[in-house]
């Protein structure tokens, strides 16, 4: 017997709800993978790729944001980033060997400041600067013995095996790559609103930029392209910690999601300065 149509279109409708509904399960299975995916920040530079998790990422920021702050070479963010990766993987410690505490397991019982110093990543990140620029040839000695010469450490030799992530990390964080759209961040939402007058402090401690605070947005006036792509990958690292919902410069926008950077279509920066919105 003939099938009319009535009956047609009754046995179709099953297999259009199945099919919405395997397609609604594939795409529901994406955005919950996207939505419930851990926090992330890739640093890709000279084909090698460095992953963090957003502490980590903010930490070496503000280890890279110091050393711009003080004008110092690239190389001083590689020698300090490589050491801090060594000493604490990039997490502000309250805890380590003997009294040693905080990014570069710095200790009170050797000059290093109180634990309350050492424990704050500004502080902590000019001290080792400071040493730093004492040793002789640091500019271009080895890695490895100069980081020894400033942390006196019991396992010096473990500097060398961090020098590549250093070096990636400076490069992107200092502005000395080009662009930071090979920094790739995607974090979740922070569980409070941020402040943009606290992201401004934040930026002027770190940075040494003056932020103009204009509601949610914070624009900070790097002056060249190089330091504004450093403010911008600092801004990127602090998303998280500081509720950051987009950066602009120089032509180049990054949004919290999906975490990427694109062209600045509302051409919202301009050159040598960075736009910021947060909340």
């Amino acid at each position: 017997m003939p099938v009319t149509r009535s009956r047609t279109a009754r046995l179709l409708v099953p297999v259009l709800v199945v099919g919405l509904t395997a397609t609604g399960a594939v795409l529901g299975t994406r955005w919950v993978a996207a939505e419930f995916s851990p926090s992330r920040c890739v640093f890709t530079a000279a084909g090698e790729e460095v992953r963090l998790t957003p502490e980590q990422a903010a930490n070496a920021g503000t280890i890279a944001a110091v050393s711009v702050q003080r004008g110092l070479p690239p190389r001083a963010a590689t020698i300090a980033l490589a050491t801090a990766i060594q000493e604490s993987k990039l997490r502000n410690l309250r805890y380590g060997h003997a009294d040693s505490q905080g990014l570069f397991q710095q200790r009170p019982s050797q000059g290093w400041g109180t634990v309350e110093q050492i424990t704050d990543p500004v502080y902590a990140s000019n001290a080792f600067y400071d040493a730093l620029v004492q040793v002789e040839g640091w500019q271009d000695g080895v890695v490895t013995q100069v980081a020894q010469e400033v942390q006196r450490s019991a396992f010096p030799e473990a500097y060398a095996d961090h020098e590549q992530e250093g070096r990636v990390l400076a490069s992107i964080l200092t502005g000395q790559e080009g662009t930071g759209t090979d920094l790739r961040c995607r974090v979740h939402d922070g569980t409070a609103a941020g402040s943009a007058q606290a992201f401004a402090d934040k930026a002027l401690a770190q940075l040494g930029l003056q932020g103009q605070v204009e509601g949610r947005t914070v624009r900070l006036e790097a002056g060249d392209p190089a330091r504004a792509w450093a403010a911008a990958t600092w801004a990127v690292t602090h998303a998280e910690a500081e509720d950051v919902s987009s950066v602009a410069v120089e032509g180049r926008r990054w949004d919290r999601r999906p975490g990427d950077w694109s062209d600045d279509e509302a051409g919202g920066s301009a050159a040598g300065s960075v736009v910021v919105e947060v909340g």
